[in-house]
Parts: structure tokens; C-alpha cells; sequence
């Protein structure tokens, strides 16, 4: 068993961040990932475009350089790659967390797919992408539907069905409609999200328009058969032939790993999970960095807004230190 500082979960980049300040304050600390680095960014689609510009994605000071002003999912991956590099961070890749246990002196036992660790302190940096949003619908799991999407070339030729209005859906929307796909969207609300991409979002109301992707708003799906789905719509119950379900509903954080160590949520639809200014959940010495603050509101955390967690983090955890010393 290795006895550490810290121990920082999720090699994302805010685990890195953490990591970053972990190695600026001289502590010991390790950072678990169950995939690879950046492992969300890597599952993004292979030709997505950040929202954000790259100087907002920079960290550690080290420059982002992009050949546009919002960076590729492409440009990204090697970013992240060059800055865990040049602080060479301690990162063990494909290692998954599989227990953690608070022990009586306040540390925390943690056991990994490959070993064990005690640390003074803990980091949960575990973002939102690994558990998405079911729709529980009869049929969802049936192989011709997925929640993820990487690319459009399996949908040449076929009818799809792209569930969700938001930059997500959207993309996998025109994406798959440009390479050939016979693409309809089914809506929950009565447009699509007008928070999607500024550059984007004319593109696909135009699309709609011209009656090249079908559209169903104010709808939902009901069923799903093995070539065929179901949809509620306004007008009632539409049946349309299908091949693929793309699932665009988001994502949400790993519950069952807060609700283990405790950690307390609000008690509104959000189910944010609790922290204080300094990042410091209900669990003392349990720190949450990034996306996984916003519990199921994971539109209010962004990498470019969450950076600062691992400052505040570890000049909290510094102080407490000092603390202890000093008495």
C-alpha cells in the first residue's frame, strides 16, 4: 500500500490541473484514470469543435495554439498531452477505482484495479461522460441504439433517428445528413436549444426548414422495435421506419461514487453535490473539481470555467496543513 498527500480521480483536464498544483506545492499525490488520458475528450466525436476559444482551455501557462479560434477535439488531445508531459504529472492510466473507504484518522483508503492507496487527502475530478442519460423507452436496449457518437460514416445510406436538440444532437444531426443519412430529430421542446453553437445553429433551422433533416417537436420517443420507432408527437402516435437510434440525451455524474463516500446533494432536480468556497465537500479532506459539481445541471460547468477549482483546492488544502503544523 502507498501512502500519498493526495489522490486525484479522473485524468481529465481539471485532473490535470490538480495535478499541476499537487506538483507546484511539492506534495505527493497520484492521479487514477480508468482510460486514457483526457479519456472523455478522446470519446468526443472525431470531428467536434470546442464552444470555447483555446487561450480559455490553457493551463499551467502553457500556450494552446490552435490553427482556429475554437479549437478541435484533434488540437485538444494534444494540448493536454504536451502540458501532462511538461509538468511530468504522475498519472496512472487504465486504472479504475473500485472502493474508497474513509478511515478513522480522517485519511482515505483507496482501492484500484492494480493496488491500494492512503491519502491525506482526496480529489474527485471524474466529470460527467461515462453514465448517460437514459431514456427508458422500451427497446433502448437493442444494439442499433447508442448514447454516444464518434463519427458519420456507419450512417451512410440509413434512416436514423438523432434524439436531442443541443450542440450534441445537432452535430451528430448535420453530420450524418452531409454524408448520406435520411436523418429526423425528435425534440422535447418546441425548437432547437438556442444555445447550440452560434456558428452552427442557423445551419440545422435551415436544414429543418428546407425539409432536408425532418424534424418532430414538442415529441418524444415511445418505443423502440427492432426497424421501426414509435414517437409521441403532438399529432399523436407517428411509426417511422429506422436503422439507428442516436441518443443525444447527456450525461450525469457517477451518483453511486459520491453516495458512497457521502457526500451530501441538494434535494432539487439538480442533485448538486455539496462544497463549500474552497471546493471542500461535506466529507472533510473530499474535494470535487470540474463538471462533476454541477450534479445533473452539467450545462453550468464547462473546463473553461472550472480551472480555477484546483487553485482554490490545493491553496485550501495548503492552508489546513500549515494549520496543523503550527498547533
Amino acid at each position: 500500500m502507498k501512502e500519498i498527500d493526495v489522490l486525484i480521480v479522473g485524468a481529465g483536464p481539471i485532473g490535470l490541473a490538480c495535478g499541476i498544483e499537487a506538483e507546484k506545492n511539492h506534495l505527493e499525490y497520484v492521479i487514477l484514470e480508468k482510460g486514457t488520458l483526457v479519456n472523455s475528450l478522446y470519446n468526443y466525436p472525431v470531428n467536434m469543435t470546442f464552444f470555447s476559444t483555446s487561450e480559455k482551455l490553457e493551463m499551467g501557462g502553457v500556450p494552446f495554439m490552435s490553427i482556429n479560434k475554437q479549437p478541435t477535439r484533434q488540437e485538444a488531445l494534444e494540448y493536454y498531452r504536451r502540458v501532462a508531459k511538461h509538468f511530468q504529472l504522475n498519472i496512472h492510466l487504465y486504472e479504475q477505482v473500485n472502493h474508497v473507504e474513509k478511515q478513522a484518522d480522517g485519511r482515505f483508503l483507496i482501492h484500484s484495479s492494480k493496488g491500494s492507496y492512503l491519502a491525506e487527502k482526496l480529489v474527485l475530478s471524474t466529470g460527467f461522460y461515462d453514465i448517460p442519460n437514459k431514456m427508458g423507452v422500451p427497446g433502448e436496449e437493442l444494439p442499433k441504439v447508442s448514447h454516444y457518437y464518434k463519427e458519420p460514416w456507419p450512417f451512410i445510406g440509413q434512416k436514423i433517428v438523432v434524439v436531442g436538440g443541443g450542440n450534441s444532437g445537432v452535430d451528430v444531426a448535420l453530420e450524418t445528413w452531409r454524408k448520406g443519412a435520411e436523418v429526423t430529430m425528435v425534440l422535447m421542446g418546441p425548437t432547437v436549444d438556442q444555445t447550440v453553437k452560434y456558428w452552427v445553429l442557423p445551419d440545422v433551422e435551415n436544414r429543418i426548414k428546407e425539409g432536408s433533416i425532418k424534424a418532430y417537436f414538442n415529441s418524444k420517443i415511445a418505443e423502440i422495435r427492432e426497424n421501426e420507432v414509435v414517437l409521441d408527437t403532438p399529432e399523436g402516435e407517428v411509426i417511422l421506419a429506422n436503422d439507428f437510434v442516436l441518443a443525444m440525451t447527456g450525461y450525469r455524474p457517477n451518483f453511486a461514487l459520491l453516495n458512497l463516500l457521502g457526500v451530501e446533494l441538494t434535494l432539487d432536480e439538480k442533485k448538486r453535490p455539496c462544497f463549500d468556497a474552497n471546493q471542500e465537500s461535506n466529507v472533510a479532506g473530499l474535494y470535487l473539481a470540474g463538471v462533476v459539481c454541477g450534479g445533473l445541471n452539467t450545462r453550468e460547468f464547462f473546463i473553461e470555467n472550472t480551472i480555477v477549482h484546483a487553485e482554490a483546492i490545493f491553496k485550501d488544502i495548503m492552508a489546513k496543513r500549515k494549520s496543523t503544523v503550527s498547533k
